[in-house]
Parts: C-alpha cells; structure tokens; sequence
C-alpha cells in the first residue's frame, strides 16, 4: 500500500534529535516559552528573510491575532479566496469580522487579483490571501492593489514553508506571514503550532503580548488577549527540523517533477512558472471524474486526499452566512484530487502512481 502520507516514516530520521531535545527540556523543566521557543523564533524569522516571529499555539490562532491585531471595527471586511480552508474564514467570523469571498484563479488556485479591487468597498479594511497547495500568490499584484486602496495584508502560509515569488518568500510580503506547523506540514511539528511573523519589531511585541493573556509583564495586562502560546517542546522539535526543509523541499520538488513529466494530460497539473517556487505540501491534480480515478488508485492499493471536499459557503456551519455563487470554487473542489507526494515517498513510489494514474 502507498499511502498518501505516513508521519512516523517521516519523522524517522528526525527521532534521535527529538529525543534528544525532549529529554532536555525535562532536565532543565522548563516547558512554556523558555529559550527554545525564542531560539526557533529567531531562527525561523531569519529562514524567512530576516522578520520577526511569535511562537503560537496553531495556525488558527496566528490568523485570529493577524486579525485581533488591527483591532478593526467590528463588521468591517476581509477578502478572502473562496475556496481557501475553513480555518482562514473561521479567523475572520473570530474577531466579529465579515469575509468577503472572491473566486480564485482557475489555473493556480490561489486568491485572483483581478478580482480583489472589484470587491472593495468602504467598509473593506483586509485581504487575507492563502499561499494554497505550496505555491504563492502573485503577491506583486495583490500589494499593489492593497496599497491603492489602504488595505492590510494578511498572508496565510500554513501550507506555504519556504514558497517564494520572485525569490521572496511566502509571509514577507504583507502585514503579517501566518505560519502553522501541524504535523503534515513541509516544516511539521509533533503536535499543533504555528507562528506569526512581521516586519517591524513592535508588531510582534504586541503579538507576544496578545498571546500571552495581553500582558508583557506577568500579571499586568495591557491587551485583551488569549491563551496562545508554541510549546517550549514543540520549539525545539521544529528547530531540529528547521535544519531540512530546504531538503525536504527539494525533495517534494522533484516528485512533483516526476508526476509533471510523467503524467499524460489527460490530468489537469499544476502550473509552473519560473517566477514561482513551489514547495508541494500538496500536489494536486484535477480531473472531472475524480471520484472514479480515486477508486481506481484505491483498488489498485494508492491512498488519495481530497482538498477540499466541500467549499466554504456550502459547509454546514457557514452556508447561512455565506452567500452567493462561486463556480469556480465548487469546480475546483469537485474535481481536485491530491497524490501522494511526502518526503517520506520515493520515487520508484511514484513512477507507481503515474502508471496507475496513466491507465485510468
């Protein structure tokens, strides 16, 4: 059986460090933001260009505080792709928001830009676009709508560790870069986390503030803030794997490379471009008997994902607030499929896939 993904494969040669590192941190007792979880915020700034970082409990809590940080009136709007996760939109209902959805590019799958000025009004304060699948937005397009007409930018990153346009990377581009580290990620922790990182000093102060009750000082509370915090033990798990994702990057890259050349056209592939570096936390194909190509994989022992199976405006908890039609969203979410593609796989794994795939 080829499985679409198996994290204690994945992690296997990461487990001496991690014992290593957890053993450590049970010697020194110290298990809440201590010097590992400054040391990984150090250093997961610098991976990234040389920004700021705030260690966070997950990748929804560094979309919230992207958010709460603004403190933006209640009511006021966020654009949104429409056919982002769940979690992007949930970070904007969170801080009494309202997100608007745009359709996103048929060909790429991330936020259109075209789309983005057309959906502005004067209650508009955000875009929150979403670097999907490991690939970046045109982020050249979207900051400089977003500076004609005063918007912030929020990125979500959480499938987009070290994706770069134009040689800069995913998160560095707007206001905020949100970051999760949930164990299937490029950079994958052995449990939750995430991260934000900023630009300027005094933003991620504030974050590290908020996500600490609202206070720089213990117990005294400047912000109204939450309970957020990267655990010290998942801190230094991610610095030991800091080390190889550019390695595990590369890695993905080149089955990625392998389905690009070996798969016939029959299967709608990503689209590759040399302004665009592509890290494939998930690399997806589309076709429109989806349901029956997954079958055949299954039956011929190649596990699949689907991401997404349902669009946001038709999942139970948001198809009363959501309005509107998004075809382009319900095709996409109707017939992507994704293949396996871990640094756990091999490529004589997937010259597998590929014949299966090529006898559908």
């Amino acid at each position: 059986m080829i499985e679409y993904e198996n994290l204690f494969l994945l992690n296997q040669q990461f487990m001496a460090g991690y014992k290593e590192s957890f053993s450590d941190s049970l010697d020194k007792g110290w298990f809440i933001l201590g010097n590992k979880v400054s040391t990984f915020e150090t250093e997961f700034a610098a991976y990234c260009g040389g920004k700021y970082c705030a260690g966070l409990a997950s990748g929804l809590d560094a979309l919230v505080l992207a958010l709460k940080y603004f403190d933006f009136p209640e009511g006021s709007e966020v654009i949104v792709p429409s056919n982002t996760y769940i979690a992007t939109i949930l970070a904007i209902y969170n801080n009494g928001l309202v997100p608007v959805l745009i359709e996103p590019d048929i060909h790429t799958y991330n936020i259109d830009p075209l789309k983005i000025e057309a959906a502005v009004t004067s209650k508009t304060k955000a875009v929150m676009v979403v670097h999907l699948y490991g690939k970046s937005c045109d982020m050249g397009a979207v900051m400089q709508i977003a500076d004609l007409n005063g918007l912030r930018v929020i990125e979500d990153c959480a499938q987009s560790h070290g994706a770069s346009f134009k040689g800069k990377k995913t998160g560095t581009f707007g206001d905020f870069g949100a970051f999760s580290f949930y164990p299937t990620k490029n950079l994958g922790a052995l449990g939750d986390g995430g991260a934000l990182i900023a630009s300027e000093p005094e933003m991620i102060a504030k974050i590290k503030a908020m996500r600490n009750y609202g206070c720089h000082e213990k117990y005294y509370n400047n912000y109204i803030g939450i309970n957020s915090r990267l655990d010290e033990i998942q801190a230094g798990f991610l610095s030991l794997k800091l080390e190889f994702l550019d390695q595990i990057n590369a890695h993905k890259q080149k089955l990625a490379k392998l389905y690009q050349e070996g798969l016939k056209d029959d299967f709608i592939k990503p689209v590759i471009h040399p302004d665009y570096e592509d890290v494939y936390h998930i690399y997806t194909v589309r076709h429109p008997e989806r349901d029956r190509l997954r079958a055949h994989l299954l039956k011929n022992n190649i596990k699949t994902e689907i991401h997404y199976p349902v669009p946001p405006h038709h999942q139970q908890a948001l198809k009363t607030r959501l309005k509107g039609a998004y075809p382009i969203s319900e095709t996409i979410h109707r017939t992507t499929l994704s293949l396996p593609v871990s640094y756990c796989h091999t490529p004589m794994q997937i010259a597998r896939v590929i014949d299966v795939m090529n006898a559908f």
